[in-house]
């Protein structure tokens, strides 16, 4: 029987998938190019969380996320025109995967019996490294290094999974709340601009001198 993390899971991954196709497409890659960067999107933070945690990647033991990136190849194939006028489409879907994997990566490592603070750096892995990958692909800055709060949503959404599992909630309410949270956080960090400190340097000092 599939459990709620792996509803999620498949969501999340078909989310993503989508985002990063709808921004390869925003570039003019063709359709294998495109599902590359869908499927690096979509996997690549789970990989490397599973890596991390000496696991086999799970996208090798079962081809589920190989099909949901399919799907979300012909779901912009077919509805591409109608996504491309959609200004926020690319916001919407990647809120959604980075949410969505967030909880997935805490909550794999909550099992596999590694401390809270382990699985908030997992569920932040999860959520914002597939993001990274895309990004480098696209020949764009990673959201991640940018002013705008991205992983740091990653974190205080684990920190509130993490809270609501110790006040004794059930886990599926907790995954709830932690999803939530992270989209919460990320929405109003754009809808407000609300950003980090920037560690601010010398620009001369990185430059070469003549």
């Amino acid at each position: 029987m599939i459990s709620f993390v792996q509803v999620l899971d498949f969501i999340g991954t078909f989310a993503f998938a989508i985002s990063g196709i709808r921004l390869a497409s925003a570039k003019r890659f063709d359709w294998f190019g495109a599902y590359i960067v869908g499927l690096a999107t979509a996997i690549g933070g789970g990989t490397l969380r599973d890596v991390m945690l000496n696991v086999t990647p799970v996208w090798m033991t079962d081809p589920i996320y190989l099909i949901c990136t399919a799907f979300a190849m012909f779901f912009v194939i077919i509805f591409g025109k109608y996504l491309i006028h959609l200004n926020n489409t690319f916001f919407f879907f990647d809120s959604i995967g980075l949410a969505l994997f967030t909880v997935v990566g805490f909550d794999k490592t909550i099992a596999l019996g590694f401390p809270f603070w382990v699985a908030i750096i997992m569920g932040s892995v999860t959520g914002a490294a597939g993001g990274v990958i895309r990004d480098v692909f696209i020949n764009e800055i990673p959201l991640i290094f940018r002013k705008e709060i991205y992983a740091m949503a990653c974190v205080i959404g684990g920190l509130f999974y993490w809270i609501c599992l110790q006040m004794g909630l059930e886990a599926y309410l907790s995954q709830i709340i932690g999803f939530v949270t992270v989209l919460v956080v990320r929405i109003l960090a754009v809808k407000y601009q609300i950003t980090l400190p920037i560690l601010k340097g010398d620009p001369a000092n990185g430059q070469k001198k003549e």
